[in-house]
C-alpha cells in the first residue's frame, strides 16, 4: 500500500463504499480491492469492519442510527403519541434513503433474493423492532388493564413488514418528492394503529383502496 495511503473513518469508508459500488455498478469483491482503488489501508478498514458483508450490514445500521438521531433532535418528539412517532420515524427513514436513492436501489434492484430474506437487512430487522416495541412498551406502562395492553412482539413484527412494503412502494414511486410514499407511509401508519385499538374497518377500507389506485392505475 502506498505511503501515501489516507486515514479513514467509519463515515468516509461508507462514503467510499457506495461511491464505489455506484461508478463500478457492482460490489468490490475483495477488501483489498476496495483499500487499494480508494488508496486506504486494510488495516484502517478493518477498524470498523471484519469484511464486505459487515459492511454492507453497518450501511443500513447507520441509515437507522441517523433517522433516530434527527428525530431525538427534535425537541417535541417526546412528547409526540406513539402513532405520531412512528410517522415521523419512517418520514425521517425515508429521507435518509432518498439522499441515498442510487445506492439504495442499487441493492435492491441486484438483490438474488426477496428483500425481506437479505442478509444485509438482518441487524436493520432488529433496530426496527425494537424501536416499535419501545413505543409500545411505553404505551402499555399507561395502561392499568392487562386487556387493554398491545402485544409489543405482534406490533414490532407488523413494523417490519410494514418497513419492507414501505420500501418496495418507495423504489417504483416516480411522484414529485416521492409525494405518494408519503401518502403511504400515512395510511399505513395510521391503519396499524387502528388495527391495535380495534377500529380498523375505515382506515382499512382507505388504505387498500389507496394500494389498488396505485397498483392498478
Amino acid at each position: 500500500m502506498s505511503a501515501k495511503a489516507k486515514k479513514v473513518t467509519k463515515d468516509s469508508i461508507i462514503t467510499m463504499f457506495m461511491d464505489y459500488v455506484l461508478e463500478h455498478e457492482q460490489l468490490p469483491k475483495t477488501v483489498y480491492k476496495f483499500c487499494k482503488v480508494n488508496a486506504i489501508e486494510e488495516s484502517d478498514f478493518y477498524l470498523y469492519y471484519g469484511s464486505i458483508n459487515a459492511l454492507k450490514k453497518g450501511i443500513w445500521n447507520t441509515f437507522f442510527e441517523n433517522t433516530v438521531n434527527v428525530i431525538h433532535k427534535n425537541a417535541e418528539y417526546q412528547e409526540f403519541t406513539n402513532r405520531d412517532k412512528m410517522l415521523t420515524f419512517f418520514y425521517t427513514f425515508f429521507e435518509v434513503l432518498t439522499l441515498n436513492r442510487s445506492y439504495v436501489l442499487f441493492v435492491m434492484d441486484n438483490a438474488a433474493s426477496p428483500l425481506k430474506s437479505l442478509e444485509q437487512l438482518k441487524d436493520l430487522r432488529k433496530n426496527v423492532k425494537e424501536y416499535a416495541k419501545g413505543l409500545i412498551a411505553d404505551g402499555n406502562a399507561d395502561k392499568n388493564l392487562k386487556i387493554t395492553k398491545h402485544n409489543p412482539q405482534l406490533f414490532s413484527e407488523g413494523a417490519w413488514l410494514q418497513t419492507m412494503f414501505l420500501m418496495n412502494f418507495w423504489k417504483s414511486d416516480d411522484s414529485a418528492s416521492f409525494e405518494k410514499t408519503d401518502v403511504a407511509i400515512e395510511k399505513s401508519v395510521n391503519t396499524i394503529f387502528d388495527v391495535f385499538d380495534n377500529t380498523p374497518l375505515e382506515n382499512i377500507l382507505d388504505f387498500g383502496k389507496f394500494l389498488y389506485k396505485e397498483k392498478f392505475a
